[in-house]
């Protein structure tokens, strides 16, 4: 893949939790504008990948790049000024605060309420379900609903590469098929979307690329179509190995 048209960069990344290495050298490249789905059986290092790219976890070797330009290191608040934004899974919003109010506390580091404000304008306006229930608590959303408001405080940021972990965990078929299509509605637009999924067929099949991590380091790399097909990704799921790429 050409440089330039690269978004995010991992070199012989190495990280994990404590005494435990869980990334053994991963190095993956995403292309910008388009959708990307990381799959892979648990423990393979998937979460970590998103934790050690957004400063959360340290990288103990290796590099991190990020549109050209060395963040390894970086800490998260200085990542989401450059244009990366990460949605962890599970909920991560303040149940007894309004839709607005998580809004709000989401532009904190903009360092303008104006401008936040400006932005929650914009962010009401791609979710039109969201301006609705901007009173509302976010306790009393849907898990669809919520969702979207993690996505839109997020894109308060205007992030250029969005990472979101998990984003079909404990919603219905539809719901799921809702999130999914917000998502290729940001690709459509310009973000580009790096996402990890267990529900591994329904992404693959909104993605343009897939990565696939085996015991920390990538397995195998392609269209996310091609990956669909791969002969050996059911074997990858049913516990199986997967041979080196």
């Amino acid at each position: 893949m050409a440089d330039s048209n690269i978004i995010l960069r991992t070199e012989k990344l190495v990280s994990g939790y404590g005494a435990t290495t869980i990334l053994h050298g991963a190095s993956i490249a995403v292309r910008e504008k388009r959708i990307t789905t990381i799959i892979g059986p648990n423990g393979a290092g998937k979460s970590t990948l998103f934790r050690a790219v957004f400063g959360l976890l340290p990288a103990r070797e290796g590099k991190i790049m990020f549109r050209g330009e060395d963040i390894t290191g970086s800490a998260p608040r200085a990542l989401l000024r450059r244009g990366l934004a990460y949605v962890p899974q599970g909920r991560n919003l303040f149940g007894e605060l309004s839709v607005a109010e998580n809004l709000e506390l989401g532009g904190v580091s903009l360092g303008s309420l104006a401008l936040t404000r400006q932005r929650m304008g914009a962010v009401f306006e791609r979710f039109p379900a969201l301006k609705l229930r901007a009173g509302a608590q976010a306790s009393t959303l849907s898990g669809g609903e919520q969702k979207m408001l993690e996505v839109g405080r997020a894109l308060l940021l205007e992030p250029k590469l969005l990472m979101i972990d998990e984003p079909s965990i404990g919603l219905s078929p539809k719901l799921v098929g809702d999130v999914f299509a917000l998502l290729t509605g940001l690709r459509d637009t310009g973000v580009s979307v790096l996402m990890v999924e267990q529900n591994a067929r329904a992404a693959l099949a909104i993605s343009d690329d897939a990565l696939v991590l085996q015991q920390g380091r990538l397995a195998l790399s392609g269209a996310a179509s091609e990956i669909l097909d791969h002969p050996e990704i059911g074997r990858l799921f049913l516990g199986g190995g997967l041979k080196r790429a």
